[in-house]
């Protein structure tokens, strides 16, 4: 009973012992584990942190690149292998345009539609190419056009790299192949008449094909080595779409001044600066009479008709004159003046002065 006793005691004095010492060193254990806990907590955030952190970076400096802006730039459009302010073609031509592009981008391509009278009639597709300093060229071409009036309008849809562009219109006159002659009148008439005119030949501007028209075609024909004869035919029209029948001033340092050309048979009023006022055809001196050639100038003017049918007529040299007659051959055929169309007389007498010089001279040879 004693020996229980002893060992319950032992027992229970143990207990409180082993209970005293947990206690003291419980609080220790739980603020190590805490401090562990907020520890590893602590590298988990700054973990996660890190790895938000890079992969934020990595998505910035490995993401998609930002779409190209695509370049403003203009488009022209003209019509190629035509001449003058007034293009034309004859049917059964082909018609090309040409156009530019700015700034040229590779690989683009251009959509250009052809017109006539307001309906589309064809449309091709372009390619752009390089034309250097930054420009592109493209080229269309159509083998024929119906009569009329004809647009051609060039246009650009968007790419990445160039925005959308349009050019402005282009219009041409589609003639069928013209025989003009005194009486006839239309659109072929009035592309005649401008264009010659646009050359400085001296012609009325009516859309009527009258005498007046057919000495300017006259005059054009000499100057450009066809028939002369007073109508106006395919082959004047080439010529004119060639853009030919140009007179060459030989003193265009003269100021106003008038030049007649005896090889062609043709007199130019000169404006100050070269610049050619009106072409006339003329009939100088036949063979046996001819037209003195060198410099001279106007030293009397008499209006009106004198008693050799002379009309208005401005000397230059003795009786030699610059005059208005009935007849006006397209050959040399005069006593030595310088005959032009009555219908002319009026004008060049109102333009020439006393004083203005007149160059008589062949172009083949010199004066």
């Amino acid at each position: 009973m004693s020996f229980r006793a002893r060992a319950g005691g032992v027992g229970c004095a143990a207990l409180m012992l082993v209970v005293g010492a947990m206690a003291s060193v419980l609080p220790v254990t739980i603020a190590r584990a805490a401090a562990s806990a907020t520890s590893a907590t602590t590298t988990t955030t700054t973990t996660t942190s890190t790895t938000t952190a890079s992969t934020i970076t990595t998505s910035t400096a490995s993401g998609t690149a930002p779409a190209p802006v695509a370049a403003t730039g203009h488009m022209r459009l003209a019509f190629g292998s035509v001449h003058g302010r007034f293009p034309f073609a004859l049917t059964r031509e082909a018609i090309e345009v040409q156009g530019t592009v700015v700034p040229y981008v590779a690989g683009q391509r251009v959509r250009v539609v052809f017109y006539s009278d307001g309906r589309e009639f064809a449309a091709r597709t372009a390619v752009v190419g390089p034309h250097g300093k930054g420009t592109g060229v493209f080229r269309a071409t159509v083998s024929s056009a119906p009569v009329g009036r004809v647009r051609a309008i060039a246009s650009h849809v968007a790419t990445p790299q160039l925005e959308e562009l349009q050019s402005g219109t282009e219009d041409m006159t589609v003639l069928s192949p013209p025989y003009l002659t005194i009486g006839a009148s239309g659109a072929a008439v009035w592309v005649l008449q401008r264009t010659l005119a646009a050359l400085h030949y001296a012609v009325p501007q009516s859309g009527y094909f009258d005498e007046a028209t057919a000495d300017a075609v006259v005059a054009f024909r000499k100057l450009t080595n066809l028939p002369r004869v007073g109508y106006a035919d395919v082959s004047v029209f080439h010529a004119l779409k060639r853009g030919e029948g140009a007179f060459h001033v030989r003193y265009p340092r003269q100021g106003s001044h008038v030049e007649a050309d005896l090889t062609y048979q043709v007199l130019a009023e000169i404006e100050p600066g070269g610049r050619v006022r009106d072409i006339y055809p003329t009939s100088s001196g036949k063979p046996s009479t001819p037209t003195v050639l060198g410099q001279f100038s106007v030293y009397e003017k008499t209006p009106g008709e004198n008693s050799e049918e002379m009309l208005d007529a401005n000397y230059f040299i003795r009786g030699y004159a610059i005059h208005g007659y009935p007849e006006v051959p397209t050959y040399a055929a005069s006593h030595g003046c310088l005959r032009v169309p009555n219908l002319d007389a009026a004008s060049i007498y109102g333009w020439v002065q006393v004083g203005t010089p007149v160059d008589v001279y062949y172009a083949s040879y010199g004066s």
